[in-house]
């Protein structure tokens, strides 16, 4: 097996050489090559990056001339006969008299000593997998064949699949699901700018002063988490030594706690803050040190635990 894998990576790099010399034009002459049992490598002269409809447009002629099943024919001439006929040498090797030459016909015609299959079906199928800049006007491709082309396909497939099923999409679907989301996305980012010009939606004359601490208390109709986790990331950004102690009164009324990290290195947590004040009202929650969010938990005990927040905090302050 490992013999026919480089027979077939051999013969490939033949066929993505004529190819490119089409497609891109006859400046193109390869500069090196790497046939592996389990990929191939083609360095080529060319002036910049391929992008990615040109190289589909390689990958579909190298494939069209795989499954046409053409003969791979090999024959010793003599070098200038060679030559004449218009087969390709490269590199700077030095030749005998006598060549071996490999060709496909009326698709490639090089000199070449390697081994080969007989035809080109037998690569079965080819997929480009890199193509990147080896030297100074000298491009780099790198392909697979046969098995390592199928091994592909199934595992980009499967990538596909699972990406499919995050976004809750059929495959099929994919590309317009990620487009919802992005406008989706775009929606709030553009609500959330709106909202923070507006000031966030918090009043700052809702501020007190504990020590050198700053105490920001309001109360917001915001029902978005995102929204909510994007403003209080915003607070945290533009102040120092404070605290935002915001209540949402949406469908799931709650508190909302940020800390800026000067804070939280003095030991203070937005977690328990945001549990201590939802206890007022019989809710409950966390999170991290720096940001918490809890259940209000008695609708009607918001405005009680509201007015209750800064005892609460200057006597979590105080400990």
């Amino acid at each position: 097996r490992r013999r026919k894998n480089i027979e077939r990576n051999h013969t490939a790099t033949h066929l993505v050489h004529a190819a490119l010399r089409k497609i891109l034009g006859p400046h193109v002459r390869q500069q090196g090559s790497v046939v592996a049992p389990d990929r191939l490598r083609f360095d080529f002269a060319h002036h910049g990056p391929i992008d990615d409809p040109t190289l589909a447009r390689v990958e579909e002629e190298v494939n069209t001339h795989i499954w046409e099943n053409l003969p791979v024919e090999t024959r010793e001439m003599k070098y200038k006969d060679a030559i004449a006929a218009g087969a390709m040498a490269f590199f700077t090797e030095k030749y005998g008299d006598v060549v071996r030459v490999v060709d496909v016909p009326g698709v490639s015609l090089e000199l070449c000593g390697g081994t080969h299959v007989p035809a080109t079906g037998q690569i079965a199928l080819f997929r480009f997998t890199h193509e990147t800049g080896a030297a100074a006007g000298v491009r780099r491709i790198e392909a697979v064949t046969g098995l390592g082309a199928y091994a592909l396909v199934r595992r980009l497939e499967q990538q596909l699949a699972e990406a499919a099923g995050v976004l809750k999409a059929q495959p099929e679907h994919l590309v317009k699901r990620i487009e919802t989301l992005l406008e989706e996305n775009r929606k709030l980012e553009k609500k959330i700018e709106e909202l923070l010009r507006s000031g966030g939606q918090r009043a700052t004359g809702n501020v007190e002063r504990i020590g050198d601490i700053e105490l920001y208390i309001d109360q917001s109709d915001l029902d978005d988490r995102n929204q909510i986790g994007a403003l209080m990331d915003a607070f945290r950004a533009s102040h120092k030594r404070a605290i935002s102690v915001l209540f949402t009164n949406g469908d799931r009324p709650g508190v909302h706690v940020a800390v800026t990290d000067d804070l939280v290195e003095r030991g203070v947590k937005a977690g328990e803050i945001a549990s201590a004040i939802a206890a007022v009202g019989g809710g409950k929650g966390g999170g991290r040190a720096h940001f918490a969010s809890a259940g209000a938990g008695d609708p009607a005990k918001l405005s009680e635990a509201r007015a209750q927040a800064p005892a609460i905090v200057r006597g979590m302050l105080a400990r």
